[in-house]
């Protein structure tokens, strides 16, 4: 494999990290534990920057005059890339509503068959 293709494959590898640990902080959101989601979404962060990196080495080469063949490999790992970035968005706004919502029914005492106040 050659320098390019293990770029590439560290493109894919990050970004499907990143976007796994995405939907995991929303998992983690959903029953409650604000702490661990966060965690993820850094994680999530992380995961991202170094993605971010493999593809500024690649827009640096091309900049450099060392021109890559466009192949469906590279289209598939941008895909990645951006569905992780979009992913990470969505996700960092459905924690922060869980977090809202876990609060709201803390101070309400909803009861989750009923719907209703237990007053």
């Amino acid at each position: 494999m050659d320098e390019y293709q293990e770029i590439i494959m560290g493109l894919i590898t990050n970004s499907g990290i990143a976007k796994s640990k995405a939907m995991e902080a929303i998992s983690f959101a959903e029953k409650g534990n604000a702490e661990q989601a966060a965690e993820c979404l850094e994680e999530c962060k992380n995961e991202l920057v170094q993605a971010h990196k493999s593809q500024t080495r690649l827009i640096q080469q091309e900049a450099g005059g060392t021109a890559h063949e466009v192949t469906l490999l590279m289209v598939h790992a941008q895909d990645h890339l951006m569905s992780a970035i979009t992913t990470k968005d969505l996700a960092r706004h459905i924690v922060e509503l869980y977090s809202r919502l876990n609060r709201y029914e803390a101070t309400v005492s909803i009861t989750p068959l009923s719907g209703r106040n237990n007053q």
